[in-house]
């Protein structure tokens, strides 16, 4: 293999590598990231029920002073029947006051149904909180343990950009633009290797003449069907032809 499919060939192996970085820094934040995404769930779910009994509080006080005035009415209306002469007058008063009745017991229904759900609410605030509470250890353990499997994967991270830096300052800059150009729609396929007289990136088989010149490797082939950078593997049963 020359020296500058050697170099492509290393190039392409760094590039892969740098590549791999952002998936496994994702895999590595990914307990983490379901642990937060609990606490939140939590935290939510403790808003949600505040919201619930301000709502209730409203609710609550509107029936209240709601049913005050029923009271006071129906006292009013004590009074007033003592003055009445006429049937029709007695029977007025008296569907009025039936009526007012049955709000007050729509009232206390509504009251107690609204006592019920913020027991229930307080209940369920009381015990989200708990569950984050009880959680928070777990969440810094984890954090942690995240952060150094982080910083260990940063350090590599600048080992294989030094790599890289010292790589493509010994390369020709006519080779590196010749390699980004495929790059920059084959990506981690820029370079890839012949296995079979057939092209890895494509797939698609190689006439005789370019396999020969692959094998050979005194130049740098390009694929005729899709145009990546042709190469053998060592160990491959063509690149054992070769040596």
């Amino acid at each position: 293999m020359n020296k500058y499919l050697s170099q492509l060939v290393e190039l392409k192996d760094i590039d892969q590598r740098i590549d791999s970085f952002d998936p496994e820094i994702e895999k590595i934040k990914t307990n983490l990231n379901i642990q937060l995404k609990r606490e939140r769930a939590l935290q939510k779910r403790i808003e949600d029920d505040q919201e619930i009994l301000e709502s209730n509080a409203l609710s609550r006080a509107k029936n209240e002073q709601h049913l005050e005035e029923l009271v006071a009415k129906i006292k009013g209306m004590d009074a007033k029947s003592a003055s009445l002469k006429t049937e029709k007058e007695i029977k007025a008063l008296q569907l009025e006051e039936e009526i007012a009745k049955e709000q007050i017991e729509f009232a206390n229904e509504e009251i107690e149904r609204l006592d019920k759900i913020e027991v229930l609410k307080q209940r369920e605030i009381q015990e989200a909180q708990e569950s984050i509470d009880a959680m928070q250890g777990t969440t810094k353990d984890i954090a942690d343990a995240t952060e150094k499997e982080l910083a260990k994967l940063e350090k590599e991270r600048m080992q294989v950009y030094e790599d890289k830096q010292k790589l493509v300052s010994n390369m020709s800059q006519n080779i590196i633009v010749f390699y980004e150009k495929i790059r920059r729609w084959a990506g981690n396929t820029t370079v890839v290797p012949v296995r079979k007289q057939a092209c890895y990136g494509c797939y698609m088989k190689l006439n005789d003449h370019v396999y020969s010149e692959v094998i050979r490797s005194e130049e740098i082939q390009n694929c005729p069907h899709c145009g990546r950078i042709l190469y053998l593997e060592p160990n491959s049963e063509e690149g054992e032809e070769s040596s």
